[in-house]
């Protein structure tokens, strides 16, 4: 027969398997909220939870409870118009006596919504599932800050495998020194005395019996002083701190012409977030450059980036341009780990196109530590999707992807994440 025994200490948090449980039940509307939460977040928003309304409707479930009809049995206070055995009519009101005028109503009653917090990991596993990310990859984005264990002296608690020996020793020694130095120092007078008695008074006196004796009292205090003490024991003290982290710039790109309708401007944001995830691992500092262009392109915020009406024609070459010109202007001294990410349906001017690749491939590509392009369109490759086939078996530091839905993204971050899941 098999025991298993569960050594684990109860969790502090007593109601979690009914969260859990809650939270499985209605998966459906809670994916809802978060996928309506996702389209107002920013895309550096994602370190946070979320408050999640589900609509009371939703909660009801079934109850049993006595119906209108039928026949009961009461015990009602006599009186001079009944006896036992009549029956009684049911009254046609609610049955609390009022003088209410009017029909009731069985709408009348309303609950409010129930509102509930999402935690940053629940979250982000319902934000990730419909990506189809391996588990590991979830696991590895969805951790915080790394951490690495440097020495910081010494503590007087520890595990015997960090003692030090030398401080513990010396700890001891000068302990040792300081209880028996009152002894060490009487014994020495006494000792003084003794020889002077030896000399006067020879071996039979009683004096130098007497010293004798306090001399051997002396010596037992000395010697029951222990020779190491757990007081004394001192073990290297080893510390978790931050992983030193360098600056990171993210630069969007996103194609704003008539053909990026809102669904695929919807993807295009899926994309650029699980990227800002992905580079918080790496850096504590990230600063993020939004660009969208049509047949002229603007550097904006992130509220115009994804919600601004403005369209037109499309010239992708624009952006690549003004990608190249911030970053000789704001990034060029060395101190940065820049990284790109392009978002277009394909369609671009045929004479523009060997442009893009001419760009990309001689002058962006040797600033950044990785740059993903996007296709987001379910028709055949455009000719700028062909322009940088060109490029792509070049450069190791750039990806291209077709993405036709949400659970596409993922292949472009498999090559990004090959260096990391080892």
């Amino acid at each position: 027969m098999v025991r298993i025994i569960d050594r684990r200490f109860d969790s502090k948090n007593k109601s979690a398997v009914n969260r859990q449980r809650f939270m499985r039940r209605f998966k459906q509307q809670i994916r809802k909220a978060v996928s309506e939460a996702i389209q107002g977040r920013s895309i550096r928003d994602l370190e946070n939870g979320e408050e999640v309304s589900i609509p009371a409707r939703d909660l009801s479930e079934p109850s049993l409870h006595h119906g209108k009809g039928g026949i009961w049995e009461q015990v009602f206070a006599g009186n001079d118009q009944f006896s036992s055995g009549d029956l009684i009519n049911r009254p046609l009101g609610g049955g609390a006596g009022g003088s209410g005028k009017g029909k009731a109503s069985n709408e009348g009653e309303h609950e409010d919504d129930f509102v509930f917090q999402l935690s940053r990991e629940e979250f982000l596993e319902l934000f990730f599932e419909d990506l189809e990310l391996p588990r590991l990859v979830r696991t590895q984005l969805a951790k915080v800050t790394d951490y690495k264990t440097q020495r910081a002296g010494f503590t007087s608690d520890g595990v015997p495998a960090n003692i030090n020996i030398i401080r513990s020793m010396r700890g001891a020694l000068g302990r040792r020194l300081a209880l028996g130095s009152p002894y060490a120092g009487r014994l020495r007078e006494l000792q003084q005395q003794l020889d002077d008695a030896l000399a006067r008074d020879g071996e039979d006196s009683a004096d130098v019996q007497a010293l004798r004796d306090e001399i051997g009292l002396l010596r037992a205090k000395i010697d029951r002083i222990p020779f190491i003490d757990s007081f004394d024991l001192r073990y290297n003290n080893r510390i978790k701190v931050p992983r030193p982290t360098t600056q990171a710039v993210m630069f969007c790109l996103m194609d704003v012409s008539g053909s990026m309708d809102e669904e695929r401007k919807s993807t295009a944001k899926r994309f650029f977030m699980l990227l800002y995830l992905f580079l918080t691992r790496s850096y504590e500092h990230i600063e993020v450059v939004f660009i969208r262009h049509h047949t002229v392109a603007k550097e904006v915020d992130e509220e115009e980036f994804f919600h601004s009406r403005e369209s037109g024609g499309t010239v992708v070459s624009s952006a690549l341009v003004l990608m190249r010109d911030i970053l000789r202007e704001r990034y060029a001294n060395g101190q940065w780990n820049i990284y790109g990410a392009q978002a277009s349906d394909g369609d671009n001017w045929d004479n523009d196109s060997p442009v893009c690749g001419k760009l990309l491939g001689n002058e962006i590509l040797a600033w950044c530590q990785y740059f993903a392009y996007i296709e987001i369109t379910a028709g055949e490759p455009q000719n700028l999707w062909r322009e940088y086939m060109k490029i792509g078996g070049e450069h190791d530091n750039f990806a291209m992807q077709r993405i036709e839905s949400p659970a596409d993204i993922y292949p472009v971050f498999r090559e990004l994440f090959k260096k990391t899941i080892t």
